[in-house]
């Protein structure tokens, strides 16, 4: 079996290390293939991404370092597009569409930047209401193909990062299945694959996204799954994949 993982991050946006760091580690891994990526430029919320005068030299370290590496290991450059984002993807490898906001009445609110943040975002868009948040978010995330170009689903379940115990919203009920299920069925139909996410367990979570019960639907509608480890820094790439190799 190949060993990829084509979800990472470098400091050309919000990760630790460089694109040949993240590469060698990759190939002390033993890992087959390596995506580096950047997140795309969002003018509501610049901080974290690409800035767009730096992208052409990320793309170029990418591709030197592919050269380099190419007799130990696949390098893929590519680009994380944000639903609320507006670049031309046409210079990468390949995309993975995420949503890292929910836009209502005009306003863009990050839901994955503390837990505190995601509070005033459902209390100041929804009232406080999270059924209605995370309504809102599946809806928009069905459209994910439409506004990204995307092959790959980024973290689709991000709207949970700080819901472990159903903190916030049961994500065993009817509602909230209901809510998921659309969405899966609509990304399945544009063809995506959906990642299964390790990144936020460092920390936030005590499972991948998308969730157990969610992977069982995505695959019982014939839906792909792919490991990805969502890495900052070096050291993180390829995190927890001995646990879920076996599981997608």
């Amino acid at each position: 079996m190949r060993r990829i993982d084509l979800h990472t991050h470098t400091y050309f946006c919000d990760g630790d290390n460089s694109p040949e760091e993240m590469v060698k580690s990759a190939i002390e891994k033993g890992l087959d293939e390596i995506g580096i990526l950047a997140h795309s430029f969002v003018s509501e919320d610049p901080i974290g991404s690409l800035q767009p005068n730096k992208e052409a030299k990320f793309i170029a370290e990418v591709e030197r370092v592919k050269e380099k590496y190419k007799s130990e290991i696949k390098v893929l450059v590519g680009v994380e597009m944000d639903m609320f984002s507006c670049v031309d993807t046409s210079k990468y490898d390949y995309v993975i569409g995420s949503c890292h906001y929910v836009k209502k009445d005009g306003k863009l609110r990050a839901i994955d930047i503390s837990e505190d943040d995601f509070v005033d975002t459902v209390n100041e868009l929804f009232g406080g209401d999270y059924e209605c948040a995370y309504q809102h978010y599946y809806d928009s995330l069905s459209e994910l193909k439409m506004r990204t170009n995307a092959t790959i689903v980024g973290h689709f379940d991000l709207i949970t990062k700080y819901n472990d115990g159903n903190k916030y919203f049961d994500t065993y009920s009817e509602k909230y299945a209901n809510s998921y299920k659309k969405a899966v069925d609509k990304l399945i139909e544009d063809g995506l694959v959906f990642e299964v996410n390790t990144g936020g367990m460092h920390k936030y979570k005590s499972e991948p996204y998308p969730s157990k019960e969610i992977r069982e639907y995505i695959k019982s509608k014939g839906g792909t799954l792919l490991l990805s480890s969502d890495a900052h820094k070096s050291d993180d790439i390829a995190y927890l994949f001995e646990k879920y190799e076996n599981q997608i």
